[in-house]
């Protein structure tokens, strides 16, 4: 029998079984097949029904009308979501076969597989199979706790020496980072008490096409009492207050917090950061923190009068627009996550040479000192004082590691009263269903809060955080710091197309770097929890759910081709990252992404959800052009690393130079000085 004839009967077993079977994705797609009519739910029901026929191949009793329907949109609006369905199906049976034919392991399971849909197996013991094929992250067996102790031991480090010089002040040494995400309103009633010329701008924009999505980004005119970014600095505010009392903080010196401005719609540009500084000055709550903004046009002055002058100077020859494509806020996320990592060294040159690391929070987020001090001993600025943090050691595969990097874990504000342990991300409880049983992310995402998040050091422990210690992989966009000397010596970064897990991605580029302390790791700190207030901003989290989805379609693309794209081997990174970040490392994307997404849209529609359309509008317009590399057979992350990667490089060199420059008292590198201080003066909130 043909791969192809044992593809589609897997697909039909998942969703559309014969008349009186159960799918089991629990979704018969088959149902959703009415040519007949032509609302736009239905046609998209049609067009959903018919991919899944498509792919099931010849023996399905509608491939041949749902091969037609697909072809018939040529020239209708609906011509390019079912090019996109039509090229799934190929692509994926291409991939399948390829595959089955490379390995030797996913071969015996897909058989197994195909046996198992074909008799009478039974349901629990298919999806086991399922996974083996799809999702082998998720099989992780029935005993969960011997499954987070095999995961410990994986990411073991036995230190061989302590930071002899750790942070000692973090109110001085630490610039602290966040990300102000701003979009347009819904609709006009959403525009709050924005006036004059800024609403009119805003309101140009909101007829604007979107360029960027963001998880929950904060539509401009929201009043202050529900912007996170106003609510995370007030947090802050606090948490330091608290530190002065534990005599962790100088009182009255305060922190300087960089914070960039980034926007969904190029007509905000211009504006957000104002309406931004109108929303926080003056604000008794901001007390004890220097906030300065930065949007795009902040960073490209920056890039004019500071970077680019540098580079020019010093580094005569080099490729100027190297540091234009890399440096700035505006983008997706990998673009502001990497400014907010790469501006500690700038600030460390130019601005303060105190300053020894940065630390990012996320604004729905806080710092729960009394809990932190009741459950750990000490509070959040003692927490960063680890010596753990720039700790070099050996990993359970004897490869030297440096813990440049610090990782926290966080806890869902509902659970606190509970424990700061409590995983913020469980195991589910419901068996899987709809795109579910192809692909659980949530499995190894607990896993890997339990193994590596929850860990706390001490007697009786596997760790003691002296001698031992446990690297994290699993790291959140928020609660993570990296050393200056880090920055320095590893340079990593998250290629600037990433719209999503920005933060696991961050490390893969400088995963297997060479460096005279060892690979680049991350320490896991137990105790540096922030509580996650993400409850108060529900809906805004709800209404971002769909993008989420989505976003999570183009991370398996990006972070498979990623992988294949570095020069450390996909076998070695997949190896090193599962579970968690792994499970999006597929050796099946283009599959898994076009079964995630038919299943959802399914269910969806099958429900009669009203944001099915434009979910489904969506993915086609997102996954597209990512799917067309896929069709040439093209890698573009190869090219986007090594262009990012001279970007970075760049930067860093320009920097060094800059530094030396100051030290021996350049006239030039002295006049850099002084213009950057007064750039970043300007961005300066309530100054």
């Amino acid at each position: 029998m043909s791969i192809k004839k044992k593809f589609g009967d897997i697909i039909r077993s998942l969703a559309r079984p014969g008349t009186g079977e159960q799918a089991l994705s629990g979704i018969d797609a088959a149902g959703l097949l009415r040519p007949g009519e032509t609302d736009e739910l239905s046609t998209a029901g049609s067009l959903v029904a018919s991919f899944f026929a498509v792919l099931s191949g010849p023996a399905g009793a509608d491939h041949d009308n749902a091969l037609r329907f697909l072809e018939g949109m040529k020239g209708t609006p609906w011509e390019d979501a079912s090019r996109f369905l039509l090229d799934g199906a190929s692509l994926a049976v291409r991939e399948i076969e390829s595959r089955y034919n490379a390995d030797e392991r996913f071969r015996g399971d897909f058989d197994a597989l195909h046996e198992a849909v074909s008799g009478g197996t039974e349901i629990g013991t298919v999806i086991d199979l399922i996974w083996r094929v799809f999702f082998p992250e998720g099989v992780i067996g029935h005993d969960r706790s011997a499954a987070a102790s095999s995961l410990r031991e994986k990411r073991s480090i036995r230190i061989t020496a302590l930071n002899p010089e750790p942070v000692r002040d973090p109110g001085r040494e630490v610039l602290f980072t966040a990300n102000a995400l701003l979009t347009v309103p819904a609709s006009e009633t959403g525009l709050g008490t924005l006036e004059g010329s800024l609403r009119e701008a805003v309101k140009a924009a909101m007829e604007e096409d979107q360029l960027h999505w963001y998880d929950h980004p904060v539509p401009m005119g929201t009043p202050a009492e529900r912007n996170e970014l106003v609510y995370g600095l007030g947090r802050l505010s606090e948490a330091l207050r608290f530190e002065e009392y534990a005599g962790l903080k100088d009182p009255g010196r305060d922190i300087d917090c960089v914070v960039s401005v980034s926007v969904t719609h190029r007509g905000l540009r211009g504006i957000a950061r104002t309406w931004l500084a109108s929303q926080l000055a003056g604000r008794e709550g901001m007390r004890g923190i220097n906030v300065h903004l930065v949007a795009e046009e902040d960073a490209e002055r920056l890039l004019d009068d500071i970077l680019v002058p540098a580079a020019r100077k010093y580094l005569p020859g080099s490729d100027t627009d190297a540091l234009r494509r890399v440096f700035g806020v505006d983008g997706e996320y990998g673009r502001h996550y990497n400014f907010l990592k790469a501006i500690a060294r700038f600030w460390s040159v130019f601005i303060s040479p105190e300053i020894r690391a940065t630390f990012k929070i996320d604004l729905d987020q806080a710092f729960p000192q009394e809990e932190l001090v009741r459950e750990t001993g000490i509070s959040a600025f003692g927490h960063l004082r680890t010596p753990l943090w720039g700790a070099r050691g050996t990993d359970s595969r004897g490869e030297d590691v440096y813990l440049g990097m610090i990782a926290g874990a966080l806890v869902n504000r509902k659970d606190i009263g509970d424990s700061l342990f409590t995983p913020d991300v469980p195991y589910p409880r419901s068996a899987p269903a709809g795109d579910e049983v192809v692909f659980r992310s949530a499995v190894p995402q607990a896993l890997s809060t339990e193994a590596e998040m929850m860990t706390r050091y001490g007697e009786g422990q596997l760790h003691d955080g002296t001698t031992s210690c446990i690297q994290r992989v699993h790291v959140t966009g928020g609660t993570t710091g990296i050393l200056v000397e880090a920055l320095k010596r590893y340079r990593p970064f998250t290629p600037s197309c990433f719209g999503r897990a920005e933060d696991q991605a961050y490390i893969l580029s400088a995963l297997y770097r060479p460096g005279d302390h060892g690979y680049l790791r991350y320490a896991h700190v137990p105790g540096l929890v922030m509580r996650h207030d993400a409850e108060l901003f529900a809906d805004a989290a709800d209404a971002a759910r769909a993008g989420k989805t989505l976003g999570d379609y183009v991370r398996i693309l990006l972070f498979s081709d990623y992988a294949r794209a570095l020069p450390w081997g996909f076998d070695r990174i997949k190896d090193a990252v599962d579970p968690f970040t792994g499970c999006f490392i597929s050796a099946l994307p283009i599959t898994i992404v076009y079964l995630r997404f038919a299943l959802r849209a399914a269910v969806m529609l099958t429900a009669g959800d009203p944001d099915a359309l434009r979910f489904f509008n969506d993915a086609v317009k997102r996954l597209s052009p990512l799917v067309e590399y896929y069709k040439k057979g093209e890698n573009p992350l190869k090219e986007i690393y090594y262009r990012e990667k001279s970007g970075w490089d760049l930067y860093y060199d320009a920097l060094d130079a800059a530094e030396a420059g100051i030290q021996a008292g350049d006239t030039f590198a002295l006049e850099l000085r002084d213009k950057a201080r007064a750039l970043i003066d300007a961005v300066r909130i309530g100054k």
